[in-house]
Formats: C-alpha cells, sequence, structure tokens
C-alpha cells in the first residue's frame, strides 16, 4: 500500500491532514448530477482512500445535488477522529443539471444546513465559498454581504473555517478583513497557471491552496512533455502531474477525485513519486513558466 504520508502535511483550519486527499465530485453521475452509476464502487471508493490514509476529502451538496454527502456518510459515518470533511457553498443545481448561483442571506443559510444534515454533523469544519462571478475565469466584484453570512454562521458554531473559492488576490483581501480565511479553492494545474504568485502569497501568511481540476478536470491533462516525463519514469502520466504540484509549493493540498478504485490507488502512489529537476524544468515549460 501507498505510504502517501511521504507526500508530507500542512494545517487545514487547526487541523493537520495529508497533503494527499481526495475530492468527492466525481462519485455523483455524469456532469456531477444524480446518482452514481455504480453506487457500491463509489462507497468502496470512499472507504478505500481513508483506509489509505486520506484524511482530507473535498464534497458540497450541490454535487448531485445531495449525492456525494450522502455517499460519505454511507461509507465513512461515524468519521474518523483525524478526518477533515471540507464543503463548498455558493451554487445550486437545475433540475436540468445546470449550475446556478445560491448567494443570498438565506440559500448560503440553507446551504450550510443541507450540508450539516447531508453528511450527519453538528458543525462543519471547512466551508468554502464559491464566488459567482466568473465560470470560466476570475472575476472581480464583492464577495463580502457572503463571507459576512459565513461569518455569523461561524459564531453561531454552525462553522469551525472558513475558505474561499473561485477568487481573485482582491477578493481574497476583502474575505481576509471580514474573517479568518484558511484555504484558498482555485482552478490551478501544470497546465493552467495563473494563481501562481496567489500560491506563493498564501505560504507566506500559512493558508492552504487546494487546486480544483488538479488533473484537468472535464478535460484531463493532455501534453507532449507530459507523457514524455511520464514514459521516462516508467510512470501514468496523471501521477506525474500530481507530483508536480506536491513539489511546486508545501501549502498545496491536492484533492483528485475519481469512481474508480483503480484510478485511486494510481493517484494516491503520486505521494511517493519524486521528480527529477530536469523533469521538473521539462514541465515548467508546458506553460511557459520558469521552473520552480
Amino acid at each position: 500500500m501507498t505510504d502517501i504520508s511521504k507526500a508530507g502535511s500542512f494545517t487545514l483550519g487547526g487541523r493537520k491532514v495529508h497533503r494527499l486527499g481526495f475530492g468527492a465530485m466525481q462519485l455523483a453521475g455524469p456532469g456531477v448530477f444524480g446518482p452514481p452509476k455504480n453506487r457500491e464502487e463509489a462507497v468502496a471508493v470512499l472507504r478505500a482512500a481513508v483506509e489509505s490514509g486520506v484524511n482530507h476529502i473535498d464534497t458540497s451538496d450541490f454535487y448531485g445535488p445531495h449525492v456525494t454527502n450522502q455517499l460519505i456518510r454511507e461509507a465513512l459515518h461515524p468519521y474518523p477522529d483525524d478526518l477533515v470533511l471540507v464543503t463548498k457553498i455558493g451554487a445550486k443545481r437545475g433540475a436540468d443539471a445546470s449550475w446556478k448561483p445560491a448567494t443570498s442571506r438565506q440559500e448560503l443559510i440553507d446551504a450550510v444546513h443541507d450540508n450539516l444534515r447531508n453528511l450527519g454533523l453538528d458543525v462543519l469544519e471547512l466551508v468554502n465559498f464559491r464566488s459567482p462571478y466568473g465560470v470560466h475565469g476570475l472575476v472581480e466584484g464583492s464577495i463580502a454581504p457572503q463571507v459576512t453570512v459565513l461569518a455569523e454562521l461561524q459564531r453561531q458554531g454552525l462553522v469551525r473555517h472558513i475558505g474561499l473559492s473561485n477568487v481573485t488576490q482582491a477578493q481574497i483581501a476583502e474575505g481576509r478583513r471580514i474573517c479568518q480565511v484558511v484555504c484558498v479553492q482555485n482552478h490551478y494545474n501544470l497546465t493552467h497557471r495563473e494563481d501562481d504568485a496567489v500560491i506563493d502569497a498564501l505560504g507566506r501568511e500559512g493558508i492552504a491552496y487546494v487546486p480544483y481540476f488538479p488533473l484537468g478536470g472535464f478535460t484531463p491533462l493532455q501534453s507532449s512533455e507530459l507523457s514524455e516525463v511520464a514514459d521516462a519514469l516508467g510512470v501514468a502520466p496523471m501521477q506525474v502531474a500530481l507530483a508536480w504540484l506536491l513539489q511546486r509549493a508545501p501549502n498545496i493540498l491536492l484533492i483528485p477525485g475519481t469512481s474508480s478504485l483503480a484510478h485511486l490507488a494510481e493517484n494516491l502512489a503520486a505521494a511517493e513519486l519524486v521528480l527529477p529537476k530536469d523533469a521538473v524544468a521539462k514541465l515548467g515549460r508546458i506553460a511557459g513558466q520558469p521552473a520552480r
């Protein structure tokens, strides 16, 4: 079994977690809507992840909707003491599987209670607010009203820690003026590197950075350089992509998702993969960035 502790650990809120975690989004049906194709395997994937040492799972009640949270509860409740469940609010699903903003005061309150109920918890360890302004890129706009609501729920004891998702540097600064922000969850991977400066700045503050779509999301990463490095090392390209992220900065926490036991094992194996300097340099050229 892979020793995921070799990837190191980082403090997320008040809890230390392994840097290689699990994202539950892909456990829902096609388009992150409806039930999984194979419910038994979805439950098995969650249990196998935790048995392998994963103690950070990312989810949301709008995945499905409700599907992934209910699967997590079925598979893992009562939860291990060291397991950190992180959820996200700020959106909802239409009956046609569309994604819609859900950022009013009442929608945010309802979302927190939905997550609590479906996960079977009395308090949510960490809630990310997802900015509604950009779908295919970051867009400026005030998030103060929504973060203020989350801060109120935190004072009520329903939320322990607060994070931000899909946010610009200005929005991060705005959120931090309202409450302590313990993590930022933005789109970032080997080929999508607009947040390089953000990662470094957060690292200096001891704030976790959690890249979503670390393997490309709905469009898996493809690159001749990535394939060449993987072939030279005798590993899968996606393992290289995850290992690169782990070596990119110590405050990066990974949440690759899958609904397959085989892919789960492949992803977790990245914890033991150390990329040589020449490989890092070659991968850095994919996005026209210097090696790090």
